[in-house]
C-alpha cells in the first residue's frame, strides 16, 4: 500500500540528481491536490532553506473582469479560463533558472503568481522561487489534458500524479469550500453538481496519463 513517506522518497529522489525537477499533482476538483503538495514541500524543506517551492496552476486563472469580457464567467474553473500558455511559460522559465540559461544576473529569483481565494482572483508575484530550489510542486486540475497549451504543460513536467479518493467525501469538501469563501449553500451544491462535475470528469478521463495514481487519504 502507497504510503505518504514512498511519496515523500519518490519526490526527494525526482530532485536529488543535482538539477531541478518539476513534479505536477493533478486531479479533480476538491481531491486533495493542494493538500498532499503542500504537505510534501513543508516535510522535504523541513526547517532549512527552500529545497522545495509549491507553484499552484491556479495563479493563471483569468480575472473575473477578462472572464466576463470573453464571456466565461459562469464556466469559471473549466480548461479554457486558465492562461495555460502562460502556465507553461512559467513552468519552462523555472526550468532555465535552474539550467542557468537566462543568461542574466536579473533572474535570481523568479516570481510565480499565488490565488487569493477569498477574493477568487489570482496574485501577481506572490511566490519566490529561488535558483537554490531543486523541486518545484505544481498542482492544478489540467496537467495532463491533452489538448491546446496544456500539453506544453505535460512536457515541462518530470512526472505527474494523479491524486483521487473517495467522490462523496470530494464532493462533501468542494461544497464546504466554496461555503467557506462566500456562496450560500444551494449556490455551492449547484456549482458543485454544475460546472465543477463537468470539470471533475474531464480530468477523470486524463488519469491514465499520470505517472502515479495516489489514493487519498494517505
Amino acid at each position: 500500500m502507497l504510503t505518504f513517506d514512498d511519496l515523500l522518497r519518490r519526490a526527494r529522489a525526482l530532485g536529488g540528481d543535482g538539477g531541478r525537477a518539476l513534479l505536477g499533482i493533478a486531479g479533480s476538483p476538491g481531491a486533495g491536490k493542494t493538500t498532499l503538495a503542500r504537505r510534501l514541500v513543508r516535510e522535504l524543506n523541513g526547517s532549512g532553506l527552500p529545497w522545495a517551492v509549491h507553484v499552484p496552476m491556479d495563479g493563471f486563472h483569468l480575472a473575473d473582469a477578462e472572464l466576463d469580457r470573453l464571456g466565461r464567467r459562469g464556466r469559471k474553473g473549466a480548461p479554457d479560463t486558465f492562461d495555460a500558455a502562460g502556465y507553461a511559460a512559467l513552468l519552462r522559465r523555472l526550468r532555465e533558472q535552474a539550467d542557468g540559461a537566462s543568461g542574466e544576473g536579473g533572474d535570481d529569483i523568479v516570481y510565480a503568481p499565488g490565488f487569493e481565494r477569498v477574493l477568487e482572483q489570482p496574485l501577481a508575484g506572490a511566490i519566490p522561487v529561488p535558483p537554490a530550489a531543486r523541486l518545484v510542486v505544481t498542482e492544478g486540475n489540467y496537467l495532463l489534458l491533452g489538448t491546446g497549451a496544456w500539453v506544453r504543460v505535460r512536457a515541462a513536467l518530470d512526472e505527474v500524479w494523479f491524486c483521487e479518493g473517495d467522490e462523496d467525501e470530494r464532493v462533501r469538501r468542494l461544497v464546504a469550500r466554496h461555503e467557506e469563501f462566500g456562496k450560500g449553500h444551494e449556490d455551492a451544491v449547484a456549482w458543485v453538481l454544475g460546472s465543477d462535475r463537468r470539470n471533475a470528469e474531464l480530468v477523470a478521463s486524463t488519469r491514465d496519463r499520470a505517472d502515479l495514481v495516489v489514493p487519498l487519504p494517505l
